[in-house]
């Protein structure tokens, strides 16, 4: 699908109940593979407890990305791509879809997730900072393990 395509499904989706709560959720996982590194970004619209519409991306790098860094960085450069087609006119036209709704308890917000964990046993626990702040830098709301489940979660299951 086009960028435009993806959009209009998720204009759609929030059109279809504009008194829900929704959390547009971008985030990327990858995997190493015999000759390649498939990363898949996962775009997720959620209307909380009442489903969710989701696309993902795929891009294949044709060697094995190793170095752990390079791989979380990378994941992170993907996610911000993609946030970065959600432009303020679009984000602005999804917002306004929920905002004669908002003091009847509508919402809208936008998290970058990204797989990686602070647990002291995480090997990923050293990037936590720089990848979070990648993140908020675009004015995204950045969540990790336990909480980046499109990364974790969603995009792992097409790395596969």
């Amino acid at each position: 699908m086009t960028y435009s395509e993806v959009f209009s499904h998720i204009y759609s989706f929030m059109k279809h109940d504009p008194r829900g709560n929704y959390k547009l959720m971008l985030g990327t996982d990858s995997q190493i593979h015999e000759s390649h590194t498939l990363f898949i970004t996962g775009i997720v619209v959620q209307r909380i407890g009442k489903g969710a519409w989701a696309c993902f991306r795929k891009v294949t790098v044709p060697r094995c990305m190793t170095v752990l860094h390079e791989r979380i960085s990378y994941e992170t450069t993907l996610t911000e791509e993609v946030a970065s087609l959600f432009t303020k006119e679009y984000i602005d036209a999804l917002i306004q879809i929920v905002l004669p709704y908002i003091y009847k308890g509508a919402s809208f917000m936008v998290e970058g997730h990204i797989d990686i964990g602070a647990g002291e046993r995480n090997k990923t626990r050293v990037y936590v900072n720089e990848m979070m702040a990648r993140i908020q830098s675009l004015g995204i709301e950045p969540k990790i393990k336990p909480d980046s489940m499109v990364a974790s979660s969603y995009a792992n299951k097409f790395t596969k």
